[in-house]
């Protein structure tokens, strides 16, 4: 139920109550109807230290980082097992939240009950290590939680985004302060109330939402914050990094992209077709790995347009509560303002356009900020549409003529988060798969994610990874222990 009537103000969670922050009144709206969806006040300055005190008391003193990992994983089984009792509520949710088809948002929801699974087992079965002696003693390698770690999360797959970075914190011990996107606050809320039912301790988990650059600035500023995990754009991953530097802060940044689809001439039209309409307009493009440049063998250009074109025309753009919506409406009116100012430049820099490049018409459009799925042709990779981040339903198709200057051109960008290879050829795969600079590569396929296997980028794409086992170690120091064997004194002393 949309809460178009109510005043009543959401509470937020601050130091492990669920109390109204004492900062600015904003509304979250939902992006197909522009209609209210809750109403809450942003955390003040004084609640962010106060959740930040208060979580750093929590990890001191609750015992939660005490714990042996079986018992904090017993914790984060509950969780999934909560997610998924609850998942057709939270994926009603998640749609009111950011406007994401409902078939979509039923995968987010089973992907953050997945995500606690895993990082569940990978905590009970995680070894420390005995090194190689190299004297008369014995060496070890362990781990220990940082203590209160920083999450701020993203607008466009809010509550997948949050579970891949609550969970493995919690996972390693440490108190965690979740800062979600200030136009998305639902999702983390919602998880943070699971958390709690399923027994992690008052204080452990607060959520702060509000404008990144007052309530982001001031938890990563704060000194009793030893880790901040961010995902979100470019700009503001480095701002935070030049704060973490100075705090001597690790960081993880997943930042923006400007992935290269690239279809080779003995590819698989049939399933290349599919998996480039796939990888750039599910989730209306909105996502920082969108296959956003496409590089197609010149031989085959011209018919594979044609045939991409006409599927991208038929897509269904439409109400994200309809199971048969596969595009639904952007995030914002300003973000679509901003996606139709980057089209316009495609245009003037000579761009054709081959689908979309407009607004929806009819009754159903006409409150929400929804956009075609939009096909530029003519253009150079080095034009300002090709290189730069739009975060929207628009795709640039290029032709190339060799593999060397495919991988000119694909590596040719400030970005490096993922690409896309079609080709029935495994040598050319293997060959281009390690030559493209990117942190992932998919391979006659598109946008597929396991919870298991590292993620991240490089360049402006951001630092560090996230997922896979080793992923609780991110949010962990590692120590080294020395036993001493030797049965005589050590002799420096004589």
């Amino acid at each position: 139920m949309l809460v178009t009537d109510s005043k009543e103000l959401l509470p937020i969670f601050i130091a492990g109550e669920r109390r109204l922050g004492r900062g600015d009144e904003s509304a979250t709206l939902y992006p197909a109807t522009g209609e209210v969806v809750a109403r809450l006040r942003a955390p003040s300055a004084a609640d962010v230290a106060e959740a930040i005190v208060a979580a750093d008391h929590a990890f001191r003193t609750s015992g939660w980082a005490q714990r042996k990992p079986h018992e904090r994983a017993a914790v984060l089984h509950r969780v999934a097992a909560l997610i998924r009792g609850r998942a057709e509520p939270l994926a009603q949710r998640q749609r009111l939240d950011n406007g994401k088809p409902i078939s979509e948002t039923r995968n987010l929801v089973a992907s953050a009950a997945a995500t606690f699974q895993f990082f569940a087992a990978a905590l009970e079965t995680m070894e420390e290590t005995i090194t190689p002696s190299r004297g008369d003693f014995m060496t070890m390698s362990v781990y220990e939680p940082m203590g209160v770690v920083a999450a701020i999360t993203p607008w466009n797959s809010p509550i997948a985004s949050e579970a891949q970075k609550l969970a493995p914190a919690l996972a390693a011990g440490n108190a965690v302060i979740v800062k979600p996107a200030e136009v998305t606050p639902l999702m983390a809320l919602e998880l943070a109330a699971i958390c709690e039912e399923a027994g992690v301790p008052r204080g452990i988990v607060s959520v702060l939402p509000g404008r990144g650059s007052v309530i982001g600035d001031a938890i990563t500023k704060h000194p009793l914050v030893k880790r901040v995990s961010f995902t979100g754009g470019t700009s503001t991953g480095k701002h935070i990094a030049r704060i973490a530097a100075d705090k001597m802060m690790p960081v993880s940044l997943e930042l923006g992209g400007k992935s290269a689809t690239m279809v080779l001439e003995d590819a698989d039209l049939d399933h290349a077709v599919n998996g480039v309409l796939y990888g750039i307009f599910s989730s209306s493009g909105e996502s920082c790995i969108a296959g956003s440049r496409l590089f197609v063998a010149r031989k085959l250009y011209a018919a594979f347009m044609e045939r991409l074109a006409a599927k991208a025309a038929a897509l269904r753009v439409g109400d994200p509560a309809d199971e048969r919506t596969q595009m639904g409406p952007l995030i914002t009116g300003k973000h679509r303002d901003s996606i139709e100012g980057y089209v316009k430049l495609g245009l003037s820099e000579g761009g054709k356009l081959l689908a979309g490049g407009r607004r929806p018409e009819g009754m159903l459009y006409d409150r929400g900020n929804y956009y075609l799925p939009t096909i530029l042709e003519g253009l150079r990779n080095s034009d300002q549409v090709v290189q730069q981040e739009i975060f929207g339903p628009v795709l640039v198709a290029m032709p190339f003529d060799t593999e060397e200057d495919l991988l000119a051109q694909a590596n040719d960008s400030i970005y490096a988060l993922a690409a896309g290879i079609w080709t029935r050829d495994y040598k050319k795969a293997w060959r281009i798969g390690r030559a493209v600079q990117a942190g992932t590569v998919w391979i006659n396929t598109y946008k597929q994610f396991s919870i298991s296997t590292p993620f991240g980028g490089w360049r402006d794409s951001g630092l560090g990874r996230e997922k896979g086992r080793l992923g609780i170690q991110q949010y962990m120091e590692q120590k080294s222990l020395y036993w001493g064997l030797n049965d005589a004194p050590l002799p420096w002393a004589n």
